[in-house]
């Protein structure tokens, strides 16, 4: 249970530190006054939906599971959500993200807003009747995890067969282009520097005449070889630093006059029409390199090909025995539930007898197969349409759910939050759901906001919600002479006649009579 809640800058609240006892709790005030606000807050702690307070903290009692999910368990666990640079929740000091947050407080908070209809998902009726069923065995929900992972290795496999099914009917086309690819590739035949090599033969030749004509004035300079030794000899210089010049000289020009010889015989057209072959691989493929790469990858491609009949005959092997697997195991999950269908329905009924409704039926038909199996569990109440009915009657129904979902699935008791579940009800109606709800916090902690004074007369602890004239709210705990004017007031409204009070105290003590 929740022992003690503090939130400070919440929107309208700009602080509370609120204490709280076991059983039910219930805030009522005008509306406006921030009471969805405050439940709001205290499920934006537990990451439903977005907080808005600089810090909410929460300390709760009670074993909670943590360890489950890498949390050491302390006495009290505490809470936290800080908005500092950036928002962060903790649970007993270690951080947790929002995504764990939510995943944690699943397992003991329970919410039911008035917007929400997702007790009649197939998935959460589902879940409810396997809840059930594992109360009768418990090794039933161990059976629907593992078909949840043989269902996802069914499905890995059933994609992998479609896709190399539609690969099949395009592979001729996808083989003569890997074909065609790998032929413009080979026609150029291009190997690795090739690039550069052929762009300094074509700058060679665009100096050609002008580099020949320089080299035949400069070469000159080895007739006057000897007179320069001559003279260097006469004045009694070494000249081996000339001589070893000059070597390096010819040498430079012996290896351009090859260069130039090579050049008389290149086919300049050919060059040109091969420059231009690589450089439209390159703005292609990005480089010779990638060129080949890409050459290599589509040879792999067409060997994949040839040998798609291959691969289609053993997944299409590996997909029927998923397929024979899923089906058995599906089916032995149904089994069990149309089993333990009766049980469910019962309960139900009996919150709905309760709660002055009329039986539901449900059924177990077969539907389209996902993670969960081929069943689609319908309800039917009566001979009314679920979306027809009532908004009071609707949520009756979906607390006749919320209650019998919280008795197999939250067997170790947890926190429900209820908003507004008495809303449009009358008197005699509301007072069952009252009933209901006391009968239920015996066992859990219910938080609700309620417009009846039925439902907050039974409470074990009221709260009183309001807004001063700075437009700030407030809340505080009301002792009996305190709830009998505010029962009154929910009673005759604002301006709160005898009669109304009259008929509060009736309730309190119709409540203590109980």
């Amino acid at each position: 249970m929740i022992e003690r809640l503090f939130i400070k800058n919440h929107l309208s609240f700009a602080e509370c530190d609120i204490e709280f006892s076991k059983g039910l709790v219930v805030f009522s005030g005008p509306s406006g006054a921030g009471k969805s606000v405050l439940m709001q807050g205290l499920l934006s702690l537990f990451g439903y939906g977005d907080v808005h307070a600089d810090i909410i903290e929460a300390t709760l009692t009670s074993n909670l599971g943590l360890d489950a999910f890498g949390f050491e368990e302390e006495e009290p666990n505490i809470f936290k959500f800080l908005k500092a640079k950036n928002a962060r929740y903790f649970i007993n000091t270690q951080a947790i993200s929002k995504k764990g947050m939510v995943e944690l407080s699943r397992t003991f908070v329970n919410y039911l807003s008035v917007k929400d209809n997702s007790e009649f998902e197939n998935s959460r009726l589902l879940g409810l009747i396997d809840g059930v069923c594992a109360s009768k065995e418990p090794k039933h929900l161990e059976a629907v995890t593992a078909f949840e992972a043989l269902f996802v290795e069914y499905k890995k496999l059933k994609d992998e067969l479609e896709s190399i099914e539609a690969e099949e009917k395009k592979v001729e086309d996808l083989k003569e282009f890997a074909r065609f690819e790998i032929a413009k590739i080979d026609e150029v035949a291009p190997k690795i520097g090739e690039d550069e090599e052929l762009i300094t033969f074509k700058k060679s030749l665009s100096k050609k005449e002008k580099i020949e004509a320089a080299m035949q004035k400069a070469g000159m300079i080895f007739e006057l070889e000897s007179s320069v030794i001559e003279v260097l000899n006469l004045i009694e210089v070494d000249s081996s630093f000339f001589d070893a010049s000059m070597n390096e000289l010819r040498l430079v020009f012996e290896k351009q006059n090859e260069t130039l010889e090579a050049l008389e015989e290149i086919d300049v057209e050919s060059l040109l029409d091969r420059i231009e072959k690589i450089a439209q691989l390159k703005k292609r493929y990005g480089s010779i390199e990638e060129a080949l790469a890409h050459k290599q990858k589509r040879q792999e491609e067409l060997a994949r090909y040839e040998n798609i009949a291959f691969e289609k005959s053993q997944l299409q092997k590996a997909v029927a025995k998923s397929e024979h697997e899923v089906n058995i195991q599906s089916l032995t999950i149904s089994e069990t539930r149309k089993k333990y269908l009766p049980l469910l329905e019962a309960r139900l009924n009996d919150y709905l007898s309760q709660l002055y409704m009329p039986s539901l039926q449900l059924s177990l038909d077969e539907g389209t197969l996902n993670e969960l199996g081929f069943d689609a569990l319908h309800v039917n109440l009566g001979k009314v349409d679920l979306k027809k009915i009532s908004s009071g009657e609707y949520n009756r129904v979906r607390l006749a759910f919320l209650a019998t979902h919280n008795e197999f699935l939250l067997s170790r008791g947890g926190v429900l939050i209820l908003d507004e579940i008495d809303a449009n009800l009358s008197g005699k109606e509301s007072m069952s759901v009252a009933n209901v709800l006391k009968t239920l916090s015996t066992k859990y902690q219910i938080f609700a906001i309620s417009h009846q004074p039925q439902l907050s007369s039974v409470a074990n602890q009221h709260f009183l919600v309001t807004k001063d004239a700075l437009h700030v709210s407030h809340v505080m705990p009301l002792k009996d002479e305190e709830r009998i004017v505010e029962l009154a007031r929910m009673v005759s409204g604002e301006n709160v006649s005898d009669e109304a009070i009259v008929f509060a105290k009736s309730l309190l003590e119709s409540r203590d009579l109980q």
